[in-house]
Parts: C-alpha cells; sequence; structure tokens
C-alpha cells in the first residue's frame, strides 16, 4: 500500500458521520453507532516515513495501539479532546483532537502535547481531565506514574496527580505534583472548576497501593491555598464506596463536575471485582452548590456500562470517562472509552442529565429491599394504566 492510499483511508474514516444506535434507547442519553476517536484516527505520518526511499515497504515506524480516556472542553467554540494515545511501546501520551459537531470528525493537531520535563523518574502519563478554572487558566490534572523503587518488582508503580495549566492547549506550565499528605498515592484527581471558600478545590483518590484502594475510602475532597505547589492535609469523603454494588473494589472521579440549578452533578466511575476480573462502569452523583463535597443525590446502579464490542479490547469489559461537556445550548457529551482501546461520546441534555439524578431511585442496599422497590414502583404505573 503506497502513503497516499493510506492517506485516502485515513480522510475516508475522519470524514465519516455518526449516527445514533436507536437500539440502545435508555431515555437518559443516546448512544453513537461509531467510536468518535481510534488508533485509526492517529494521521498516518505520526506512524508511516512517507518517502519510498527510506521506507520502501511502508511499514510503520512509529505505531499507535490504542486511543481512548479523554479529558473535554470547549475551545474557541470546537469541541475539543485531550485523548491518551499509547504507542505500541506502551508509553502514553496526551494528543489534542477537535470537532465541529462533537460526535465526529475529530481530527488531531499535527503534533501531540509535548509535556515540561520536570520530573525525570516519570514514566509514563495518562488520563487528563481538564478544567476552565475561574481563575482564567486551562488546567490539566493526570496521573504521573513512576516506578517504585522500593519494590523489586518490575511492574511496582507508584501514582501522583500532575498538573499543568494553559490557555490555548499548545503552551503548557508544569506545575509541582499534587501532594496529599495522608495519602501515600492518588489516581483520578480532578480540579474542581470553582474556588471553594477562596481555596482551590481537588476530588481525589487515596489509595494505599498503585492498583488497590487499600483503605481509600472513597472519591476524596480536599481544599489548597496554592496551586503552584499544591499540597491538601485532609481529604474528606464524598461518593463512598459499598458493599456489594458497583463502587466495592474502587471508585474515581470522572468528568469535571456539571454546574446545575440543583447541584453539582458528578459523572464519575465504579468498579467491582467478578470472576472475569474488574468491571468498570460510569455512574453519577450530586453534590450540593454551597458545599461540593457533600452528596445530596445519588442514582442507583450506573449510568453507562459497557456493551457488544465495547466489551472487547486491551482491558475487556470496561467503561471509562475524564472528560464531558456541558455546551451552551444545554446538550451534554461524555466521552467514555471502551476497554482501554477506543473513545466513544454519549450525548444527553442538562435537563435530562438533572431529572435522572434527582429524580432515580437510590439502591436500597439488599436484594429483598431492591424488590420491595420494583414493586412498588410495577404498582404505580399499574395504578396509572387503570386510570387512563
Amino acid at each position: 500500500m503506497t502513503y497516499q492510499e493510506l492517506q485516502a483511508r485515513y480522510e475516508i474514516l475522519v470524514n465519516r458521520k455518526n449516527t445514533v444506535n436507536y437500539d440502545r434507547y435508555n431515555g437518559i442519553y443516546e448512544r453513537w453507532n461509531h467510536a468518535v476517536l481510534t488508533r485509526n484516527h492517529i494521521p498516518p505520518f505520526w506512524m508511516y516515513d512517507p518517502n519510498p526511499e527510506t521506507n520502501p515497504f511502508m511499514m510503520q515506524r512509529l505505531g499507535v495501539n490504542a486511543v481512548f480516556n479523554s479529558g473535554a472542553i470547549l475551545l474557541d467554540g470546537k469541541f475539543t479532546l485531550v485523548a491518551r494515545v499509547e504507542g505500541s511501546d506502551r508509553k502514553s501520551f496526551f494528543a489534542v483532537a477537535q470537532s465541529d459537531s462533537g460526535v465526529d470528525g475529530f481530527r488531531f493537531w499535527d503534533e501531540p502535547v509535548l509535556l515540561p520535563d520536570t520530573c525525570p523518574e516519570e514514566t509514563n502519563v495518562y488520563d487528563m481531565r481538564l478544567t476552565r478554572h475561574e481563575d482564567g487558566w486551562i488546567y490539566g490534572v493526570f496521573c504521573s506514574e513512576s516506578k517504585d523503587n522500593t519494590n523489586p518488582d518490575l511492574s511496582a508503580a507508584t501514582a501522583a496527580a500532575g498538573i499543568v495549566r494553559t490557555k490555548d492547549l499548545k503552551t503548557w506550565e508544569r506545575l509541582p505534583n499534587l501532594v496529599t499528605l495522608r495519602s501515600p498515592q492518588q489516581r483520578n484527581v480532578c480540579l474542581h472548576p470553582e474556588f471553594v471558600n477562596g481555596k482551590y478545590a481537588f476530588y481525589t483518590r487515596p489509595m494505599d497501593d498503585f492498583i488497590e484502594t487499600g483503605s481509600g475510602g472513597g472519591i476524596g475532597f480536599g481544599l489548597c491555598e496554592d496551586i503552584t505547589h499544591a499540597v491538601i492535609d485532609e481529604e474528606k469523603m464524598t461518593s463512598v464506596r459499598k458493599y456489594h454494588t458497583i463502587t466495592e473494589s474502587k471508585n474515581g472521579a470522572g468528568a469535571v463536575p456539571i454546574k446545575t440549578d440543583k447541584g453539582w452533578i458528578h459523572i464519575a466511575h465504579g468498579v467491582r471485582n467478578t470472576a472475569a476480573g474488574l468491571r468498570y462502569v460510569i455512574y453519577c452523583f450530586a453534590t450540593a452548590l454551597d458545599d461540593p463535597s457533600r452528596v445530596i443525590a445519588e442514582p442507583g446502579g450506573f449510568l453507562i456500562g459497557p456493551v457488544g464490542i465495547e466489551r472487547l479490547g486491551d482491558v475487556g469489559n470496561v467503561c471509562f470517562t475524564n472528560g464531558a461537556i456541558a455546551a451552551p445550548d444545554g446538550k451534554v457529551y461524555i466521552y467514555y472509552a471502551s476497554s482501554d482501546t477506543r473513545l466513544h461520546v454519549a450525548t444527553t441534555d442538562i435537563d435530562r442529565l438533572t431529572d435522572y439524578v434527582f429524580s432515580t431511585p437510590r439502591d436500597p442496599g439488599r436484594s429483598v429491599e431492591c424488590v420491595r422497590q420494583r414493586i412498588g414502583f410495577i404498582q404505580k404505573n399499574l395504578n396509572y394504566f387503570s386510570q387512563q
């Protein structure tokens, strides 16, 4: 295949129109038939040398394995994603892709993001949350992974929350990593978009280990005075892990919270263990406008779980989000990855999302109570039918 043929195939993919998958209707959101970003959306010149003299067999020189977990923001009227791109060498990096529609036509900028190299021990970076803060900066908070040199196991690692800031997603300033005095490791950290009591507020995920949360009780909330040297002492729990629920093993912040008249809506992820391994799903909860650490609504069950092809990939049975866009027209675009392989979008609007979060009943916690809850729901509906 020639380079021109590779480029032509790429153009066909990028220009393909997306369509709603009505077979997955639930009234809460629309799923779309095509992933919005995959490894095939990577420009060919990122992977191939187009010169036949230096690449006579038109081989990939620098391969890409997957494109997935993405921060999201509106930038100059365009739907803008800072996606995690994983090379064939397993190293992840960030790259900016933009679209006019938010559901298709995403194109990467010519070059990926080169972060300031201020952490020589850092081996890998991934899963950036983008926050447009009221202080005027756009902040990116991501996982900074390093080898745990206290452990001879080659897979032993440590996770910290890296912080960068920018005005245009082109020039990035690297700030010192977040320090949490009472938590040895941090992943899935998200910056709240407004000051809280005059301070910067972070949603954290306290962890005793790189993979296992250990004593970590759920999604934390902490304040710091100075984001240029961010230090959090106390982490207050918000959405907590619970036995025999979708958050039993782990849970963590996802997209930057969305402000509504009723409260801050959080789109997070929950993890439970199964015989087939960990299962990741996306769920919602809401916190109070006057106290973003206080949960005021928590609908039972998950919002988005992997279905069909979404179950298959490098890490199967996973749905994960770290980016959503609440557009000025009221529409909400939830960007979620499946199985650490590709990126999808689900669309809803503020009214539907608010109704879902505040009107869906909580998980009662026990099977017998769940049955009573469902019977009451059925009886109410049957009574409604009888009166029509």
